[in-house]
Formats: C-alpha cells, structure tokens, sequence
C-alpha cells in the first residue's frame, strides 16, 4: 500500500472518528436540554367549566423543555380572572385555548339575545351579570316543565334607565374573581335598581325554541338563579 493511500485511510478514520464523537455530544446535549425544566401553570384542584379562576386555584409546577409546547399557560395574566371554557384537570398544565377572558359574551355558537318582557312570568331579583340561570316554561294549556337540560349564560341584567344591575360598592364580577362568596351574596341585597331587561346567551335553536312557544302568549318563562352562580361553578 502507497504511503498517499495510508495517509487517506487515516484521515477519513479520523474524519469518521471525529464526526461520532461530535453526534454523541449533539446527542447529550439534546438529552440535558430534554432534562431542563419549564414552570407552566396548573390547577390545584379540579375547576369545572364555567369557573372563574382565581390565584389561589392555580400553582405553578416544572415540565421537561421537551414536553413544553406554544400555548401552555406560562404567564399569570393570561390566566387569572379568566374563565375555564371546559373542564380543568388537578396539576395539568393550563392550555390557553381553555380559558376564556370575555366570559360575557357569547361562544363561537351563541349570540346574545335580549329576551323580551312579555316572554317572562318570573325573574328572580337576584341575577346578575356572568350567573348562570335555569329556564323553566310556565304553559296555561299543558304541564308546565324546563325547558333546556342546561343552564345558560347572563350576558347582562339592566334596569329601566339601562345601567347595568349590580353593587355600586362591589360589583358581583370582581366579587366572583376574588371567589368573596360572602361579597357575592351580599351584592345581591345592594342593587342600584330592580332588573327590567335581561340578555342571555343562546344558540340559535334556544333562541328559536323561545320564540316558538312563547310568541303566541300561551306560555311564559320563569328565569331562576342557580346554586352554582354563587358558588363559581359549571355552567354552559
């Protein structure tokens, strides 16, 4: 074998050589990056879908780099006073894509319907804005009955000069942000005046439904607050 010949054998092996050394290092470096952790927000505990979250359900806990991905919720304000679109899993990192701001207003599948005064028998005093309430059919010819297996979204409750009922002192959204249940309740009591119009948020089926039953003023509604608008829990 020429001297040229052996000289080329023992630089391509110490090409090859060199090229493995680097791909095991590329290779460690990945695993320690792999290894690196990220903090992410998670829910102490289990939050129901239509809760308002508030800082002391959520915590903090560390992910591999690896397992982080763009839309984990990393930052407080994004996630803070915002409300759960759908069920929240205890330590599971938070995506934003779970968590709504403008809880107020309707979903991709709602709009928000004004309901009109001769549609409405009863409507309790104490509904606010953002509670979630129960609708039931009040029918001078048949049973009277609920009429949709769900509850249904406030968008908003005014009072006959159109201002929005609530507390002047504490208003019963920052009271339900702040999880202050015994604020929320006495809100109730405190209102600047007696609901005249009320907005809620339907699709276009409920809307419909209402519309068909109770236009020929043979049936009237009876629009009641629920449990779970005090204590911040499930709602459509």
């Amino acid at each position: 074998m020429s001297r040229g010949k052996s000289l080329l054998i023992s630089l391509t092996a110490a090409l090859l050589a060199g090229a493995l050394v680097y791909g095991v290092y590329v290779l460690q470096l990945k695993q320690v990056q792999l290894q690196e952790t990220v903090s992410v927000l998670a829910p102490k505990h289990f939050i129901p879908a239509g809760t308002l979250i508030t800082a002391e359900m959520v915590e903090r806990i560390p992910v591999t780099a690896g397992s982080f991905r763009a839309g984990m919720a990393a930052d407080a304000s994004t996630v803070i006073g915002a409300e759960a679109i759908v069920p929240l899993g205890t330590r599971e990192p938070i995506w934003l894509w779970k968590v709504d701001r403008f809880h107020l207003l309707p979903n991709a599948s709602q709009s928000t319907f004004q309901i009109p005064k001769d549609y409405i028998l009863s409507l309790s005093n104490g509904i606010r804005a953002g509670d979630s309430v129960e609708i039931y059919l009040s029918s001078g010819e048949g049973d009277s009955r609920k009429l949709f297996d769900h509850e249904i979204r406030v968008a908003s409750v005014k009072s006959s000069a159109n201002v929005e009922v609530d507390n002047p002192k504490q208003s019963n959204l920052m009271s339900r942000i702040n999880s202050d249940a015994e604020m929320m309740y006495a809100s109730r009591t405190e209102a600047n005046g007696p609901i005249d119009q009320i907005n809620l948020n339907l699709t276009g089926a409920e809307w419909l439904e209402i519309d068909r039953i109770c236009k020929t003023k043979k049936a009237k509604l009876v629009i009641a607050l629920t449990a779970s608008s005090i204590k911040g829990e499930a709602t459509q």
